[in-house]
C-alpha cells in the first residue's frame, strides 16, 4: 500500500531522521514538504530539509516555508538540544534545491486539491501550519484521510514536566487540529522517548561506509548541554521517524481511542496533554461539568526492537 503523504517539519534531529525515512521507504510517497518554526527557525528548518534531500538523493519535492511563530506566544526553538541551526554537530552542504514561492497553507492546499485520492498529512512539528490551513481552507478537510501527529503525551513532558515541546509552543495550534473532526493519531513523547537506539547502534551507524547512516548516527549521537546544570545529554532516539514507522507498520504499535485535548489556560500546566484513560463516568459527568472532548487515536505502546530494525534497514546500504 502506498502511502500519499504531506509532511509537515520543523527540521531538526529527529524530523531530519524522518525525512530519511520517508523518501527511502518504497510505501512512501512524499507529496510535498512544508516548514513551521519549533525546532529552529523556519529558515533553518528549510534549509535543513533540502540538505537532507541532497543527502538521501530525494527526487524533486516541492518545500515551502510556513509560520515563523506559534499563533499567540513568541517563537521559542529548542536549540540547546538540536543544535544552533537544528542538526547538532552534522555541516551539510548548501543546496541547489529551491523553495517554492508560495506559503506553506498555499503548497499544502495545492497539493490537496490536485491529490488523486485523499492524503494523510504528517505532522512533525507544532501544528501552525496545519491550524492556519484548517482555519482560511476548511473545505480541504475532505481531502485528508488522516493527521497523524507527533505531540502531546499521555505521561510527562520535556517542555515543562507536563507538557511535549510542540503542544507547549503552540498550544492553540494544537487544539484547533484535535477539534477539527478529522481522524487523528498522536504519536506521543512517552512512546517517543522509548524509543532509544543505544551507544553501540550509535558506534555502529558513525562507523558505516554509507554517508546516510553516518549522519544517521550522528545526528543520534550529538551530545548536548543540559541548560539547567550543563551536564551532557545525549537524544538518541529516532524521535519523529517513529510517527512514520507507525504509518507504515501499524502492527508494530498498540493503539488507544481515548478522549484528548490540550490546556490552553497560562500557567504550569499549559500545553499540557489530557488523556482520558478512566474506564468509567467521573464527578465531572455526574454533575454536568464535563466539557465535550474530542476522541482520537493515541498510540500507547510500542515493539520497539521491531520499530528500531524497520528504522535502521530503511536507511540502506549495509546489515542491521
Amino acid at each position: 500500500m502506498t502511502h500519499q503523504i504531506l509532511l509537515d517539519v520543523d527540521t531538526g534531529r529527529d524530523d531530519a531522521l524522518a525525512l530519511m525515512f520517508a523518501v527511502r521507504h518504497p510505501n512512501i510517497h512524499v507529496q510535498a514538504i512544508t516548514c513551521v518554526a519549533g525546532n529552529t527557525s523556519v529558515e533553518n528548518a528549510a534549509a535543513n530539509t533540502l540538505r537532507i534531500l541532497d543527502l538521501v538523493d530525494a527526487p524533486k519535492i516541492p518545500v515551502a516555508l510556513g509560520a515563523r511563530r506559534p499563533l499567540i506566544e513568541p517563537p521559542r526553538d529548542a536549540s540547546w538540544i538540536h543544535g544552533t541551526h537544528g542538526l547538532g554537530d552534522v555541516e551539510l552542504p548548501a543546496s541547489d534545491r529551491s523553495i517554492e514561492p508560495v506559503h506553506a497553507v498555499e503548497l499544502m492546499r495545492r497539493c490537496l486539491l490536485d491529490a488523486e485520492g485523499q492524503v494523510t498529512v504528517i505532522a512533525l512539528g507544532p501544528m501552525t501550519n496545519i491550524a492556519l490551513l484548517l482555519r482560511m481552507h476548511p473545505e480541504v478537510a475532505r481531502y485528508i484521510k488522516q493527521i497523524i501527529f507527533m505531540g502531546g503525551s499521555a505521561t510527562v513532558g520535556n517542555a515543562t514536566p507536563v507538557a511535549e515541546f510542540n503542544f507547549w509552543h503552540d498550544p492553540e495550534a494544537a487544539h484547533i487540529v484535535l477539534n477539527s473532526g478529522l481522524p487523528l493519531t498522536m504519536y506521543g513523547w512517552d512512546i517517543l522517548w522509548s524509543m532509544r537506539t543505544g551507544a553501540q547502534k550509535v558506534a555502529e551507524l558513525c562507523a558505516s561506509g554509507s554517508p546516510v547512516r553516518q549522519v544517521a548516527g550522528r545526528l543520534l549521537g550529538f551530545e548536548a548541554a543540559d541548560p539547567s546544570n550543563g551536564t551532557p545529554v545525549i537524544y538518541d532516539c529516532i524521535g519523529d521517524a517513529g510517527t512514520l514507522c507507525a504509518l507504515v507498520a501499524p502492527e508494530l504499535f498498540g493503539v488507544e481511542s481515548r478522549p484528548v485535548q490540550v490546556v490552553l489556560a497560562p500557567g504550569p500546566a499549559r500545553g499540557q496533554t489530557i488523556v482520558d484513560r478512566r474506564s468509567m463516568a467521573g464527578e465531572d459527568s455526574a454533575h454536568n461539568m464535563a466539557d465535550s472532548v474530542p476522541t482520537i487515536d493515541v498510540v500507547s505502546s510500542a515493539r520497539n526492537d521491531e520499530v528500531l530494525k524497520l528504522f535502521i534497514g530503511c536507511l540502506g546500504d549495509g546489515e542491521i
